[in-house]
């Protein structure tokens, strides 16, 4: 009773720990999905961002760091009173699939016209934005410019939902079958087979259905208009999803189980395990940028050997727990070698990836994808940690196994009764002489005088060799049985023993390997939603290459007075690259004479009123003599208003503002 309710409460632990675990992922997943930056990155613009130009352009035309997809809806060009101005049919200019271009009718007028931009990447995921530009001169009130153009957030969250589902039921699908075929097991691991084929089939349903809203931004609503899901099927992404239902429709027909492991049914299996990484490979990461080919194949191994390990250790997990027997030593050390093969697939093909997606050992700390490759690469160090725990616990049980095996032969063998020896043991038969004994008596064989045996003797010798051997073999053979029987259970039941504490121990070590393995499937999602390093850097140099003949910084003076005397002065604020996004600020203070002063206190916000955005805090850090901050986020382009505070004395201060215009 006691090991039953042992086992109970450890089995409560479990859960309350996968409830947790499992709290801890849907936190994750939809609170940390939207952070996910596109991956085709904008590197131009014409006409450029907030450029004032003296004659309407006829067409907008924008440069990608990767070929894009165009959308009905691609572009929304609002003229200066934030009406919609009627524009041509989207496409690329050159014909070139890294550009996207817009025609503008005649007679636009003049003031600032905003455009909305959204395309999809050559990865399948969407990237969108918006920029201005002016005809004859800027409008005295700027058009609201969307602050966040991304679309509806509600379809991208199901959608990112329903990926990270998709990477778990292919997991628990190809890691589970792998398991039974490879490992010869099938026991309670064919209903984790079951739940991995529903969950990646119904996740493969929903983003088929999302796939439009999430890439025009719209809605959850427009899963079932038409119009978008006929859109949906006719492009590569959509194809792809098809593809994989279909597979999954296949994998139906195959058998899967410990008889089946046949040349054929293995290669079939094969076959459509790799079929469905292909489909993610197809729209993903590996399907642009260098070295597609590479990637591709590249992609296809990482993604299997991942489903092969941490699917197979849920279905390991499963087995040795709910298996009704225990798990044969063998089936452990036969998904050992398999995870090990699987971890070695892994490392050469991360590599590589790692490689194309970074480019420079700079991206792996400056920018979100290196940062993320780095907990990932974290995450799988403590795997790989938790898988050499289980190898050792492995290699116990096996040591375990083979002793508890030997003692239960010895104890087979030594059971056995030795009836065949008893039976053929000679008996001692003599044949009486002619001339009988010498000395005339009576000969020892039980014969007579005369030569003839006498019956009643040899009766009698022979009932007393009996009962005397029955006696004598009857108590040897009890005491000896007695004694090995009691040493053979010993020996088998401390081997049986130590079997079991080192199975429980490998249950320990293969459930943190699970929870950890599932911290890398959520890493790996997040890295396939966001933009790689390689990509941000050379988009990041295109920017800057075009911004080269722009103005990078705006220095503005701002007189004060705290109406005491010497208690005037003025602040020289300089605000670099003086455009939308991070900003960094340096602030001098000069005194009545001209020179550098010291002030106890000095605060700068910006406000940008026309959108009713700020004050924002510019958090100025004295560095004795000028003041500086970093990473000063200015949403918006338009006329901000920058007010400063100065400090002079503990009761004197005074706020003076003015304003400065950021592209």
């Amino acid at each position: 009773m006691s090991g039953r309710g042992g086992g109970q409460r450890e089995r409560r632990r479990i859960a309350r720990g996968l409830a947790l675990l499992g709290t801890v992922l849907v936190l994750v997943l939809f609170g940390g999905v939207g952070g996910a930056s596109a991956h085709a990155a904008l590197t131009g613009t014409d006409p450029q961002d907030g450029s004032v130009l003296k004659t309407a352009p006829t067409e907008v035309t924008l440069s990608f760091s990767e070929s894009v997809g165009l959308l009905d809806d691609s572009f929304r060009v609002l003229d200066p009173d934030n009406r919609r101005v009627h524009t041509g049919d989207p496409g690329h200019a050159g014909d070139r699939s890294d550009t996207a271009r817009v025609t503008l009718p005649k007679g636009l007028g003049t003031g600032t016209f905003t455009v909305a931009w959204r395309v999809v990447s050559a990865d399948s995921h969407p990237v969108s934005g918006a920029f201005t530009f002016s005809i004859g001169k800027p409008s005295a009130t700027a058009p609201p410019v969307p602050v966040d153009p991304s679309g509806n957030t509600v379809a991208g969250t199901f959608y990112d939902a329903a990926r990270y589902l998709a990477y778990g039921g292919l997991a628990l699908l190809i890691g589970s079958a792998t398991f039974v075929l490879v490992c010869g097991f099938p026991g309670p691991v064919r209903r984790l087979l079951l739940t991995g084929w529903w969950i990646l089939g119904g996740s493969t349903v929903a983003l088929l259905l999302l796939r439009g809203p999430y890439e025009r931004g719209s809605g959850p609503a427009d899963a079932f208009d038409p119009s978008v899901l006929n859109e949906t099927l006719t492009s590569r992404p959509g194809l792809a999803l098809l593809a994989r239902l279909v597979l999954l429709a296949a994998a139906v027909f195959c058998p899967v189980h410990e008889q089946a492991r046949g040349r054929l049914v293995l290669a079939l299996g094969g076959l459509l395990t790799v079929s469905l990484a292909v489909t993610w490979a197809v729209a993903e990461h590996a399907s642009a940028g260098i070295q597609v080919p590479v990637a591709m194949v590249s992609s296809v191994l990482h993604l299997l050997s991942m489903a092969v390990w941490l699917g197979g250790l849920a279905a390991l997990l499963t087995a040795l727990y709910r298996s009704a027997e225990p798990l044969p030593a063998a089936v452990v050390n036969r998904f050992s070698r398999l995870a090990l093969a699987s971890v070695t697939v892994l490392v050469v093909t991360g590599v590589y990836q790692s490689w194309r997606g970074l480019g420079s050992w700079d991206a792996l700390t400056s920018t979100s994808y290196g940062r993320l490759l780095l907990a990932k690469l974290v995450a799988v160090l403590v795997l790989l940690a938790g898988a050499g725990v289980s190898r050792r616990w492995t290699g116990r049980l096996m040591l375990a196994a083979d002793e508890s095996r030997t003692a239960a032969a010895v104890s087979v063998e030594e059971r056995v009764p030795q009836t065949v020896g008893a039976s053929s043991a000679p008996t001692d038969v003599r044949v009486g002489r002619a001339d009988g004994p010498s000395d005339g008596g009576p000969s020892d064989d039980g014969a007579s005088d005369d030569g003839v045996p006498d019956p009643d003797r040899e009766s009698s010798d022979k009932a007393s060799d009996k009962s005397s051997g029955k006696s004598s073999d009857k108590s040897s053979d009890k005491s000896s049985d007695k004694g090995t029987d009691k040493d053979s259970g010993k020996a088998s039941g401390a081997a049986s023993d130590e079997a079991d504490r080192y199975r429980r121990a490998l249950r320990r070590s293969v459930l943190v390997e699970v929870v950890v393995g599932i911290v890398v499937l959520v890493i790996t999602t997040l890295l396939t939603g966001t933009q790689p390093g390689r990509a941000a850097t050379e988009a990041a140099a295109a920017s800057a290459t075009a911004a080269a003949g722009q103005t990078t910084a705006s220095t503005t003076t701002i007189p004060f007075d705290v109406g005491t005397k010497g208690g005037h002065g003025k602040v020289q604020i300089e605000l670099t690259p003086s455009r939308v996004g991070e900003n960094s600020v340096q602030a001098v203070i000069y005194g009545s004479d001209g020179g550098f002063a010291t002030v106890p206190e000095l605060r700068l916000t910006f406000t940008l009123e026309s959108q009713q955005i700020g004050p924002i805090d510019a958090e100025l850090t004295d560095k004795g003599g000028y003041w500086t901050a970093d990473g000063v986020t200015l949403p918006v382009a338009g006329t901000w208003t920058m007010k400063a505070t100065v400090r002079t004395t503990d009761i004197d201060q005074v706020t003076v503002s003015k304003t400065v215009k950021i592209g």
